[in-house]
């Protein structure tokens, strides 16, 4: 199975630690959030990554040549950044012919079960299916309303009056054909440019893994003390 990471932040929340990393590669527990995340996709069976770059991609290119998982990795450089939806745009080839593929915000640090995800991809016979948490502030989270068979009637990104609070989670399994919705535009968001038009399309899970956006200095130091107990915790299971 193939997947997309999405890692081409700017990481502005985390200065002054990344004004010489880029985001994807800040350490937790003594290792890059991305090898987190290479570990997490081969323990899930994904076979093949493209990752897009930008900040400091030298950076994360020579982690990437450094690399001595089982996992095939594919980069993307963007000296101009086109939107998450634009880098599946631009894409396409990639994941041409297969049933369906991962898009993964590489911003989280997470466990979440992916095959768990793919099983509950394939029983809503859905052309879309993301993950959802609970947030205590969905004024600041794309927002989705489910009905009683977990399809999402309703997407509002960062609402002013949310109908919920089950926010995205950053994690999607999508269908190729999926990507022929994507704007032809300078910048597309899978949030503003995709999500909306799939409403009633796409298949909505709930998780309870943990998960956590390191993007700010205060969820990092969280993440830090967190993340060991959950590989623990991890290991027994």
């Amino acid at each position: 199975m193939k997947a997309f990471l999405l890692a081409a932040g700017l990481g502005t929340r985390l200065r002054p630690i990344t004004n010489s990393i880029p985001k994807c590669l800040v350490p937790i527990a003594g290792k890059p959030l991305l090898e987190w995340w290479f570990e997490l996709l081969e323990s899930h069976d994904v076979d093949e990554v493209l990752i897009n770059l930008h900040y400091f991609s030298d950076r994360v290119r020579e982690f990437a040549e450094s690399y001595k998982g089982k996992l095939k990795i594919h980069l993307f450089q963007e000296d101009v950044l086109i939107g998450s939806a634009g880098t599946l745009r631009a894409n396409k080839e990639f994941v041409k012919g297969e049933d369906y593929f991962f898009v993964l915000y590489a911003d989280n640090l997470t466990n979440f079960n992916l095959t768990k995800f793919a099983e509950f991809h394939k029983m809503k016979k859905m052309p879309f299916s993301m993950a959802l948490f609970r947030t205590p502030n969905p004024t600041a989270c794309g927002i989705a309303t489910l009905n009683d068979n977990d399809i999402v009637v309703e997407f509002t990104e960062k609402p002013k009056a949310p109908k919920s609070n089950l926010a995205n989670a950053g994690m999607y399994i999508v269908t190729p054909e999926v990507l022929d919705l994507i704007p032809q535009k300078d910048l597309a968001d899978i949030g503003f440019d995709l999500l909306p038009q799939l409403q009633g399309k796409m298949a909505g899970m709930e998780i309870s893994d943990y998960l956590i956006d390191i993007g700010t200095l205060e969820n990092l130091a969280s993440a830090e003390k967190d993340w060991p107990n959950i590989m623990k915790q991890n290991k027994v299971e």
